[in-house]
């Protein structure tokens, strides 16, 4: 699959105008950071995502393209992010950000700049949910109030909450699909909330992922306080990781995430990736949860040969539930060969956009251990990472 993220960020927030918010929600500072910018950080942490597009209000293209060249030269994800003009409807908008995707591209993912919240593993789990014969994968929650159908002020019915969901974005299509939604529902001026409406109408079937309590869309002033950081003082930890691979077995080499041409091969039961191994490692020690043979045993067959950046997309998804704020990573891989000099700012590049961190926060070395051991006589490839962090939420006592 080639998925690109279109990210809606052409409303007007009119309720929240209403109260007297100078700034449209889709702009406001968040952690040092635009609240739509989030939105693409997570898109590229997740792995899977090849691209974004950004819908913006047309009356503020020209500042819109300008903030996004900043933050892309400040922080770049890893992946392209492209601009284009919203339109008075959502939908509009939407087939707006359709028109500029690259041919390359055969599934989207529609979401809402305004839900800032979600997470890399919600984006990875309605890929892994999709299937033949589907339309498309949403995530919902259940309703939790009882739901009651008024007219003038009086109840007419009371709804089976039972069989009542709550829509969230990110919410996955097939191009083709989304692409003759849309065009149906223009030809018959339809106008629908989301695009899995478009998608049901046009007689595909959708299917649900559980979503998430908090990816709530910022809609009213009391949502806003979920942007205002957590007075309790956080706990600071550190995590270790160290992962060995021999040399002369079955994977081309990759070290984070970046394949390395001419090196040697390693013997591994997933793609070999010691660097990420030993970050991953590390991030489980912030969060005491043991190590990654734990998580991704090398028993499983549904890893052989797998990605590492998966299993580091699934740890921060992780992480990110437990309240862990990765502040710093410090990473050094040792080998007497290959050379790693001439990869050290594309695996750094790569890992600023798998974790979505800044430059200054994530440090690459490489040394070798003067020709002693069992790496200094070429017979394999080490790593050890120390990650600084932060958590945010009180955890149970056992």
């Amino acid at each position: 699959m080639n998925i690109w993220a279109v990210i809606l960020a052409a409303g007007q927030s009119t309720r929240l105008g209403r109260s007297g918010l100078g700034k449209k929600k889709q702009f406001l500072d968040h952690q040092g950071l635009p609240l739509f910018w989030h939105s693409v950080l997570t898109f590229a942490r997740s792995g899977i995502i090849s691209g974004t597009v950004i819908a913006f209000p047309a009356d503020e293209m020209s500042w819109c393209r300008q903030q996004v060249e900043d933050l892309l030269n400040s922080r770049h994800p890893g992946i392209p992010v492209h601009c284009v003009q919203g339109g008075i409807l959502r939908q509009d908008s939407v087939q707006s950000a359709l028109s500029v995707l690259p041919d390359e591209c055969d599934h989207i993912m529609v979401h809402d700049a305004a839900r800032p919240f979600f997470t890399a593993g919600l984006v990875r789990e309605l890929v892994q949910a999709f299937g033949p014969g589907l339309g498309g994968t949403i995530p919902v929650i259940p309703c939790k109030d009882t739901v009651k159908k008024v007219e003038s002020q009086e109840v007419v019915e009371t709804l089976n909450r039972d069989k009542l969901f709550l829509v969230q974005t990110p919410q996955f299509f097939p191009r083709k699909i989304l692409v003759q939604a849309h065009a149906r529902a223009k030809s018959s001026s339809l106008q629908v909330t989301d695009d899995a409406s478009m998608v049901e109408l046009a007689g595909h079937k959708v299917r649900t992922v559980s979503g998430l309590e908090n990816n709530i869309k910022i809609t009213t002033c009391e949502d806003l306080n979920m942007l205002v950081k957590n007075p309790e003082p956080p706990l600071t930890c550190t995590g270790l990781g160290y992962d060995v691979h021999r040399y002369g077995g079955e994977r081309p080499m990759v070290l984070g995430g970046i394949p390395i041409p001419g090196a040697p091969s390693v013997s591994a039961h997933s793609d070999g990736d010691v660097l990420l191994h030993a970050l991953v490692d590390a991030i489980l020690g912030c969060l005491g949860k043991g190590d990654i043979g734990d998580l991704f045993p090398d028993s499983d067959n549904r890893f052989a040969g797998m990605s590492s950046t998966v299993f580091l997309a699934e740890v921060l998804h992780l992480a990110q539930k437990e309240g862990l704020l990765i502040q710093h990573m410090d990473i050094t891989v040792i080998a007497q060969v290959p050379r790693l000099a001439p990869y050290k700012e594309q695996i750094k590049s790569n890992l600023l956009g798998l974790t979505g961190l800044a430059p200054h926060q994530v440090n690459i070395k490489a040394t070798t251990e003067e020709k002693l051991g069992f790496t200094g006589a070429k017979q394999g490839i080490k790593a050890m990472a120390a990650v600084t962090a932060i958590k945010t939420k009180k955890q149970p006592r056992s």
